[in-house]
């Protein structure tokens, strides 16, 4: 009976351990620590991935109170992400955190084109751009951080692999909001005397639903028209679709490169691995007006 109850003693100890085990996993698992993250196990499909158009979203119900507190520290959430542009360091976050929930209510996909910001209003569309190779990506800021030395933001895996810095750590930036407006406040507008050919161009630019949406691929964002024409020229070269360079209807320059467009996604894939084999650079597909590469 004794031994029974040495025995039933150690048991508890045990648990006890155990417990506290578990306590300090998920303590070291915070979803603001960095370390022992990694992409996904499986060679990541540049064809599955999508590139978000900017639109307007309602500020999300979570992830926006000001002040919020991390680690000790306060920080503020920007009323507006207007006119935000900043240089910096860029992280990205994968398989630690995929399918763990973001500040605002969603869940974390690698897989997607999506980043976290200290101060960004949530949601937030974004242009980010490698400095050191020029290529650009628009990701949708969902989440909060990093909360880690004086990086900037944090990208997801599948963001960093387009702007090809997924094989290392980090990467220094320029990030730029997207500006998006309620659609009520674009009907509200009229055009005035000094300002209505601004409008026209501006109201030019926004998709028109009497336009089917096509599918494109796009091989590259480049700041530098001269790299987006050379890419142009290599693509003519491996495709019989049509190829097109088309500018950035937003302030800053920035030439993409798009091939198609497609009617079907299968063909746009087919166009992604083609353009892979030939090692012109990582292609995300992307659905716009059929008239938007004109």
């Amino acid at each position: 009976m004794r031994g029974g109850r040495h025995l039933l003693v150690a048991l508890f100890v045990l648990t006890l351990i155990g417990c506290a085990g578990v306590g300090q996993q998920r303590q070291s698992d915070s979803r603001y620590t960095l370390a022992r993250d990694a992409g996904p196990e499986r060679e990541l499909d540049m064809a599955s991935i999508s590139e978000p158009e900017p639109r307007y979203e309602p500020p999300s119900k979570s992830g926006n109170k000001s002040p919020y507190e991390v680690w000790g520290e306060s920080y503020q959430v920007m009323a507006s992400a207007k006119g935000y542009e900043a240089t910096g360091t860029a992280s990205w976050y994968g398989r630690k955190f995929h399918g763990h929930l973001t500040s605002n209510g969603e869940t974390y996909d690698m897989y997607e084109l999506s980043a976290a910001h200290r101060s960004l209003p949530l949601p937030t569309y974004a242009r980010v751009t490698n400095l050191d190779n020029d290529r650009s990506t628009i990701v949708r800021v969902n989440d909060r951080g990093p909360f880690h030395g004086d990086r900037l933001i944090d990208l997801s895996y599948a963001a960093a692999r387009v702007l090809g810095f997924d094989g290392q750590g980090t990467a220094q930036v320029h990030v730029e909001a997207l500006a998006t407006r309620p659609p009520e406040q674009k009907a509200q507008r009229s055009p005035s005397a000094d300002g209505g050919e601004a409008q026209a161009q501006d109201n030019a630019a926004l998709p028109s639903g009497k336009k089917e949406d096509r599918l494109f691929v796009q091989v590259g964002a480049f700041g530098n028209l001269t790299a987006a024409t050379q890419l142009k020229a290599q693509l003519h070269m491996v495709t019989a679709s049509e190829v097109h360079l088309v500018r950035s209807a937003h302030d800053s320059p920035v030439h993409r490169v798009w091939v198609g467009p497609f009617r079907e996604r299968g063909a746009a894939e087919q166009a992604v691995r083609a353009i892979e084999r030939n090692e012109l650079g990582q292609s995300i597909i992307i659905k716009r007006p059929a008239g938007s590469a004109g």
